[in-house]
């Protein structure tokens, strides 16, 4: 009864965590997208991007309407592609960023130039899509298709899958506005927002990795399971000037060890080789488990 308690208590905090991620990241991209982006006709891509032009173009309706209607075929079709918990999570961030923007549409604008607009805009649109990502969810639009695309192309990041999928309707905005610098500005912001997702999404799941060359290689190696609390594994090697044959240590670590780790290995041995480098996205015992649906 205790553990089943315990095991709720977790469940409860972590959908407390991701809903809380994900009203704060769709805030976030509408408020960033109306303050800073819509007053200059800059577009943000995406199902939004869309609904500006179309609303341009028909002089009917807000972004806010029109991102809900185009939302809703898109959610039908990947309702069986993108499972459950995901389809949930990600309508609730639609109707909470198609909330937002209807709400924050007469917020009054900063007198900013188009390129500040753009990155400013880029920055905060980013930073709330990044959030609601995190979340396990998305907005909707590309997010859904860069998350379908995901397992496709393990090797793109979501915020560059996204940024392939909005070039596209970016191109379209010189054209529907008459104007190719608002199409340039757009491709601003859709660039800082890719890399701020990035950032925000993997900058948070960085390790490091130890590469020790030592004489006193068990010795450090115990220490590192003992104190560190990490797993070592023994590589064999040699020096390429004198041929000696050498034990390597490689192990890998969260990133805040690595300054004890750095401590330890000095105290065993103070000639000690050391390499640190950033490790991303670590799987594995102590890490995290694949997941193919996972950013």
């Amino acid at each position: 009864m205790r553990r089943w308690r315990a095991i709720k208590k977790i469940c409860l905090k972590t959908l407390l965590r991701s809903a809380a991620l994900i009203i704060i990241g769709s805030a976030l991209f509408a408020f960033s997208f109306n303050i800073f982006l819509q007053p200059a006709h800059i577009n943000a891509g995406g199902v939004s991007g869309i609904g500006q032009l179309i609303s341009h173009l028909s002089g009917f309706g807000s972004v806010a309407l029109w991102s809900f209607i185009l939302n809703v075929p898109l959610f039908l079709l990947g309702l069986k592609s993108i499972g459950k918990n995901f389809f949930i999570g990600s309508l609730a961030g639609m109707l909470l960023s198609s909330l937002f923007l209807s709400l924050s549409e007469n917020i009054p604008a900063p007198d900013l130039e188009p390129l500040m607009r753009a990155v400013f805009g880029g920055a905060g649109i980013g930073a709330g899509l990044g959030l609601v990502f995190i979340g396990g969810a998305s907005t909707g639009g590309s997010d859904i298709a860069a998350r379908l695309l995901r397992p496709v192309l393990p090797e793109l990041p979501i915020g560059r899958l996204m940024l392939i999928i909005d070039i596209v309707i970016v191109a379209f905005t010189g054209i529907v506005f008459g104007d190719i610098s608002r199409a340039l500005y757009s491709a601003v912001c859709l660039y800082v927002s890719s890399l701020v997702i990035d950032s925000i999404i993997y900058g948070l799941d960085y390790s490091s990795m130890a590469i020790i060359v030592s004489e006193r290689y068990e010795e450090i190696g115990r220490a590192i399971n003992s104190r560190l609390d990490r797993g070592v594994t023994v590589l064999e090697g040699r020096g390429f000037y004198t041929g000696q044959e050498k034990n390597v240590l490689l192990s890998a670590m969260k990133k805040r060890q690595a300054a004890e780790l750095k401590a330890l290995v000095s105290e065993i041995d103070p000639d000690a080789f050391i390499i640190l480098s950033d490790a991303h996205q670590v799987l594995g015992d102590g890490f995290k488990r694949y997941n193919k649906m996972e950013l």
